[in-house]
């Protein structure tokens, strides 16, 4: 994708909420002292505001702004006002490092949810652990940002200033692929990715246990995910023989990689994951998507007694874009910050230190509450504790839910 300088800041304030100023910030990351005599606090948020992915990262801005409005409404940090800031890092790794330290620079900052992207958060964590700046992503399934490089064989945590509400590849792929396995019944997998932090990861996941199975790998690919022609790649498809496509990837390019395999003669289902769903991607598959399957992150929002409320509020709220896959985690890691101020300034007499942010990640670890999403909690590398999945079809033009469920293995 093209590249552009950083995004100017666009605020979402909350209601009565004054306006943050460069004056009001304070060393340490305290908050602003409003001229009501209370304290206003920012999150920041992180996500592709244009660009091929803005439908997800517009969604995730806009249920940031709810939780700000209802930690506002509902007073839920006495003496503090919230406010909601967000930067869009166009899905690239290099504009989310700069977002990075802007947030960083802007002391009133105490916590940011985001990004959408495993590879942009790999550039932002050592700039946010550095500030002591907690990040908690709604959308990231990477292993690797929370237990390491080497996390098949070693967990390690690099970064307690961390965190997700979204479960991992290291679930999700295999829970995938036992169920393309197990219930689908496809013994045979062309396995494809986009060369990407996420879609790399996912596949490889995917594959290890497939083959554990028992299944076969028919055949594998990397694609361009600039390019616009699939036809070699969907040509080794059909030559493959392979009952089944797993793409590791985002739905821009999964669509039109689906119609391609399909119209080179390959009449049979692509398999993708959480990035994939997404109504686009139907779209741009066309009519040949019926049957398609993806894997997306937790329980169908309609479906939880937990998500009524944030369903009727978002709906309420009159914004022009869905909440998207990401929405209720992006609603929850929100809160997930708030109830961490929440803590620091009970502890600190109603007050925030002096060294707000350092005490807002220390207290996020110990974070625990029923949110829209179910509970929110994290484990000892910041990986939400949450580990529910689901599959989804597409039946007559739109995303159905197949199953729910958790990972059964090891």
């Amino acid at each position: 994708m093209r590249q552009r300088s950083l995004i100017a800041i666009t605020a979402a304030l909350a209601a009565g909420a004054l306006t943050l100023t460069a004056c009001g910030s304070r060393d340490g990351g305290k908050g602003s002292d409003s001229s009501g005599g209370g304290t206003t606090v920012t999150i920041g948020v992180d996500a592709p505001l244009t660009g091929d992915l803005s439908a997800i990262g517009l969604g995730i801005k806009n249920s940031v702004d709810l939780a700000v409005k209802q930690a506002n409404k509902q007073k839920l940090v006495d003496g503090v006002t919230f406010t909601s800031t967000a930067l869009d890092d166009q899905a690239q790794p290099s504009a989310g490092q700069q977002n990075a330290t802007k947030f960083v620079s802007t002391k009133d900052i105490l916590g940011v949810v985001g990004p959408l992207n495993s590879s942009v958060a790999e550039s932002m964590q050592k700039v946010f652990d550095d500030a002591k700046l907690v990040e908690v992503s709604p959308a990231n399934t990477n292993p690797a940002l929370t237990q390491g490089t080497d996390w098949q064989k070693s967990k390690a945590r690099t970064y307690k200033s961390y965190f997700r509400t979204s479960t991992t590849d290291a679930i999700q792929g295999p829970f995938a692929a036992q169920y393309v396995y197990n219930t689908a019944k496809k013994t045979k997998a062309f396995v494809i990715d986009d060369k990407k932090t996420y879609g790399a990861g996912l596949a490889a996941t995917f594959s290890d246990e497939f083959k554990k199975l028992g299944g076969k790998i028919a055949g594998t690919e990397h694609i361009n995910p600039d390019a616009k022609d699939y036809s070699a790649v969907a040509t080794k498809v059909k030559n493959s023989g392979a009952d089944i496509v797993y793409y590791g990837g985002e739905y821009p390019q999964a669509g039109p990689l689906a119609k391609q395999i399909k119209a080179a003669g390959s009449k049979i289902p692509l398999v993708g994951g959480d990035a994939v769903y997404d109504p686009t991607y139907i779209k741009l598959a066309g009519a040949g998507s019926e049957g398609d399957l993806t894997t997306s992150v937790g329980a169908p929002l309609d479906t939880l007694p937990s998500a009524k409320e944030f369903l009727a509020n978002y709906k309420a709220g009159g914004y022009s874009e869905a909440y998207g896959a990401y929405g209720g985690y992006a609603y929850d890691s929100a809160m997930a910050i708030i109830q961490a101020v929440k803590k620091v300034v009970d502890d600190n007499k109603g007050k925030l230190p002096s060294d707000a942010r350092a005490k807002v990640t220390e207290a996020m670890q110990n974070v625990s509450f029923d949110g829209v999403t179910g509970k929110v909690s994290f484990d000892e590398f910041g990986d939400t504790t949450n580990k529910q999945l689901t599959v989804y079809a597409v039946k007559k033009g739109v995303w159905t839910t197949v199953t729910s469920g958790t990972y059964n293995g090891g």
